[in-house]
């Protein structure tokens, strides 16, 4: 046998250890990376307080913090709810995109148009322009057994494109001085500021109203709980009647519903135009969101806002700190991989083999 120590799984994981695994991984990540930022020459503390402190110190810092939440919120929940049914949609990066666009599409046609819904409408084409984007990957994983992760990847690569035609031209602003940008949009296209002095508007209720259904959807509804089970048993769900098929299209379409709605939010929102710029990375940063908050609907709200946080701080810590971007970066990604860390040795232990077993036959 070998001298080697193996996991083995927990008959149960212990929900305080649950709880406390996303804490454990921030902890471990921040002191990891602030560990490399002093072999870069950087100021550990005044790294720290431009990261990860600055951002909650006032008010027009963390109404930033909140402007960012929002999308990273809304992506995050509509990726969790595929990821518990084993559904892994890697592609709201796209959809995001695509949302954008279709949203963009009623002021760059009709530039002169007035009302109160027009931003509404704006937002309800977005969401649906992201659900047409994964539904490509629905059909392609359910009718031809393509494997969504590839699939909903390269689709993104072939939003940037369309986004790039669009803007470089037909869509491109011919007063823009050259620029790959859309025109500027009206004012009835834009969503209301809630919070008066921020850029804070509207959509972010919006986005914790559709968290809050995400919850009600995957706790307390019956289509929530055989998603679970399919995730969970797929060959039991089988059993039961639950359709693969359908559960494969139904967590696509909510990721790319939510995808896109947020893409909508953005350009209608603090951008107020259609940009190259509109990729920023939320669809991927939603991925380590989802996964930070427990793949749960409330443990992501509060995982959006530490991920929106460091977002903002590590702007601060650029001007502040001289931090480069890619080290915003590598803090994003460790996070995540601290935490996968966190919960294999929750759901698993370290058993060391016994002497005897050790002992050559």
């Amino acid at each position: 046998m070998s001298a080697f120590p193996h996991l083995v799984r927990r008959e149960r994981a212990s929900l305080s250890a649950t709880v406390l695994a996303p804490l454990a991984a921030l902890a471990i990540a921040t002191l990891l990376n602030l560990a490399l930022y002093a072999v870069m020459g950087k100021s550990p503390g005044a790294v720290f307080h431009a990261m990860l402190l600055e951002p909650f110190l006032s008010w027009a810092s963390f109404s930033e913090v909140l402007l960012k939440m929002g999308p990273l919120l809304l992506i995050a929940q509509g990726l969790a709810i595929g990821f518990r049914a084993k559904v892994f949609n890697i592609g709201a990066e796209g959809q995001f995109i695509l949302g954008a666009i279709f949203a963009s599409a009623l002021p760059v046609w009709y530039p002169e148009a007035t009302g109160g819904w027009i931003w509404p409408a704006m937002l309800l084409s977005g969401a649906i322009g992201g659900a047409l984007w994964a539904a490509i990957t629905a059909f392609w994983r359910v009718r031809l057994n393509a494997n969504e992760i590839l699939v909903s990847l390269m689709l993104s690569l072939v939003a940037t494109q369309v986004l790039n035609y669009l803007l470089l031209g037909p869509w491109k602003d011919p007063a823009g001085f050259n620029f790959p940008q859309s025109v500027m949009f009206q004012y009835d296209a834009m969503v209301p500021i809630l919070i008066d002095g921020t850029r804070v508007n509207w959509s972010f209720p919006l986005t914790i109203l559709l968290s809050l259904a995400a919850y009600v959807f995957m706790q307390k509804s019956f289509m929530g709980y055989k998603l679970q089970v399919g995730g969970l048993a797929p060959r039991a769900a089988g059993y039961a009647g639950f359709s693969e098929g359908r559960a494969i299209w139904l967590s696509l379409l909510i990721g790319g519903f939510a995808a896109g709605l947020a893409g909508a939010a953005e350009v209608a929102g603090p951008l107020g135009q259609l940009q190259r710029s509109i990729s920023t990375g939320y669809g991927y940063a939603a991925i380590i969101v989802a996964y930070l908050g427990g793949l749960h609907p409330l443990g992501i709200i509060v995982s959006a806002l530490v991920m929106a946080a460091i977002y903002i701080g590590g702007d601060n810590a650029m001007v502040s700190a001289e931090l480069p971007i890619a080290a915003v970066r590598v803090f994003q990604g460790s996070l995540l991989i601290a935490y996968l860390i966190a919960v294999a040795f929750i759901r698993y232990r370290l058993e060391w083999p016994k002497a005897a077993d050790r002992r050559p036959a």
